[in-house]
């Protein structure tokens, strides 16, 4: 019986150690067995390589688009009356001399029955001026009576230029009976402040504007803390929300040197070709001025950087079966790019596409 205890406890034993050691040879192979990226996940990640470039710092700011003031006409109407009619709204495009709106006023019959009135003297100055030179001819008449003769009909002539050079000027139409607005240049109607039966008066505010939108400008707000960073001549990106992924190009034209102390801001001004016409006056837009370090760091693109737990990582490709999460330092980021301080080198290869899901691989087998 003692002889049977101590058979069956070395057996125990034995099934004891021979299940420890297999432990360990599956834990040990569980360990030093790494992720391998398979074929039909490679085929839809990306890899590229860093650059050396120049560092380029982004400095967030805001403006908003205003139409260039050089291609901007403002009408006032050098007559009082009544709109009686509109051809235009708001927003709608225009070209030069098209009719925009007419205007009924008693100024038009005043000029009509003095250019009537003008054209009937000069009749009768013309019927003298012939009279006196006949008599002139035959000796019955002076010299200085034919040169007054003539100066009357030249005054009077001159009377009948400026009627008519009034009437042309206000577009006056003699069969309607009305003054005719036209547009004085071609563009869009930026902003209008009358309508059918509006009473205006000569020389009141504008009835009408004009704005040419090939080209507009960006009004930039460069806060206090920015002004020693901007500078004419600086790169900028522009962007719009409703076009978020249109990317703008322009630079630095002018600096204001009077401090705006209700906005608190200097103002800059942008030019940018707006061939398209998508910019509008009035819309608000962020802006990335470019500020060139003028040093040179390593560069990769944004797209490639992960951010998780408040720091930032790339995922490194070397084989298939060596991949690894890099931590990186930033220094900073632009124009799609950024730059790095510590972290990767030249020689080193990432992932630029879905290194996310390749990140939460490693970051699995890791754990």
């Amino acid at each position: 019986m003692k002889n049977f205890r101590i058979l069956f406890a070395i057996t125990l034993l034995s099934v004891v150690l021979w299940s420890c050691e297999e432990k360990k040879e599956v834990a040990a192979t569980t360990e030093t067995k790494p992720y391998v990226l398979d074929k039909e996940t490679k085929k839809k990640l990306a890899f590229a390589t860093p650059t050396q470039a120049m560092v380029v710092e982004g400095i967030p700011l805001t403006g908003a688009v205003e139409a260039n003031p050089d291609n901007v006409v403002q009408f006032v109407s050098l007559v009082s009356g009544v709109i009686s009619k509109t051809y235009f709204s708001l927003g709608d495009k225009v070209t030069k001399g098209q009719v925009l709106a007419e205007l009924r006023s008693t100024e038009l019959s005043g000029l009509k029955a003095e250019l009537k009135n003008t054209k009937s003297q000069i009749n009768v100055a013309n019927q003298n001026l012939k009279s006196v030179q006949s008599m002139f001819a035959d000796g019955v008449a002076s010299q200085k009576e034919v040169l007054q003769a003539q100066s009357e009909l030249n005054i009077l002539t001159a009377n009948k230029d400026r009627v008519e050079a009034n009437l042309n000027l206000f577009s006056a139409s003699a069969e309607q009976g009305v003054f005719q607005i036209k547009a004085p240049a071609t563009g869009f109607v930026t902003s209008k402040t009358i309508a059918t039966g509006s009473q205006i008066a000569a020389e009141s505010e504008p009835l009408f504007t004009i704005s040419n939108l090939n080209d507009v400008w960006v009004m930039v707000n460069i806060y206090a803390t920015n002004i020693e960073n901007i500078a004419i001549g600086m790169d900028v990106n522009i962007k719009t929300l409703s076009y978020p992924d249109l990317i703008y190009k322009g630079k630095v034209a002018a600096i204001t040197q009077v401090f705006d102390t209700e906005a608190k801001v200097l103002k800059a001004r942008i030019v940018i070709k707006n061939a398209d016409l998508k910019l509008k006056p009035g819309m608000i837009v962020d802006v990335i001025a470019l500020n060139n370090k003028n040093v040179q760091a390593i560069a990769i693109p944004i797209a490639a950087m992960i951010f998780d737990n408040n720091q930032n990582f790339v995922v490194l490709y070397k084989s298939d079966s060596q991949l690894e999460i890099r931590k990186v330092e930033i220094l900073t980021s632009s124009n799609g790019n950024t730059f790095i301080a510590d972290g990767i080198d030249l020689n080193d290869t990432f992932i630029t596409k879905n290194q996310m899901l390749i990140y939460e691989q490693l970051k699995n087998f890791q754990n």
